[in-house]
């Protein structure tokens, strides 16, 4: 695996409530601005607030709020999004936590409203854990073919690890769905989550490229969301 911290990665709920000094968020922020988005044509913006506010809210000395302009394929690019600042939290031994029921405590300075937020400080609790701690489904329960690169999606987290996805691999390529029939909550939830599941599998491929393919395999009870190439 190219990016092994995929392999270690753990959502942090227990943190240092000291905030981080400033060149470490100096950092962050030069990160934010490296952040590729999977739909380029989607505005979006992403800042770091000290409070937020909402159901199953975290502690934190720190987190980001990710919004976005309301267009189809928002949430997905916002989950890519944001995958790549959780991997760089846990890259440089800082813990983090997507939270999709929180806000921002404050009065939201952008245009765009708040998606979804993600904690983040110094872990006041292991930062990473061994392969064998993570709690997935059978692999084979979420895609079908063989490629290398559907071990990263596997391990990608997801909202109340519901693991709401599908792979198809077949001839280099793989095709991501997300299951269908799920309301409000869970469906925004599906939505972000497959776009880290993406995110994942775009930090191990060699020439990423994401498409809507045309005579792709249908996968009853899943919606097409596009196909890595």
């Amino acid at each position: 695996m190219k990016n092994e911290i995929i392999r270690k990665r753990r959502s942090v709920r227990k943190y240092d409530p000291a905030p981080l000094d400033t060149s470490t968020l100096e950092k962050v922020r030069e990160q934010i601005e490296r952040i590729t988005p999977l739909y380029p044509d989607i505005s979006y913006s992403v800042r770091i607030v000290s409070k937020t506010k909402g159901l199953f809210n975290i502690k934190a000395p720190h987190y980001l709020i990710l919004s976005s302009e309301d267009k189809d394929g928002t949430y997905v690019n916002i989950g890519y999004v944001g995958q790549q600042m959780d991997l760089f939290f846990s890259e440089s031994g800082l813990g983090s936590c997507w939270l999709g029921a929180s806000k921002p405590e404050d009065k939201d300075i952008s245009d765009l409203p708040c998606v979804v937020c993600i904690s983040f400080g110094k872990p006041a609790e292991p930062l990473h854990r061994s392969l064998s701690d993570f709690k997935r489904k059978p692999l084979a329960k979420i895609s079908e073919g063989s490629d290398k690169r559907l071990e990263a999606a596997w391990l990608a987290p997801s909202g109340l690890n519901a693991q709401n996805w599908y792979f198809i691999a077949e001839n280099e390529k793989i095709h991501c769905y997300k299951r269908k029939s799920l309301l409000g909550f869970m469906d925004k939830l599906s939505s972000i989550d497959i776009g880290i599941a993406i995110c994942h599998l775009a930090i191990e491929s060699s020439g990423f490229h994401f498409v809507k393919d045309v005579d792709i395999p249908v996968r009853k009870g899943y919606a097409y969301i596009g196909t890595v190439k």
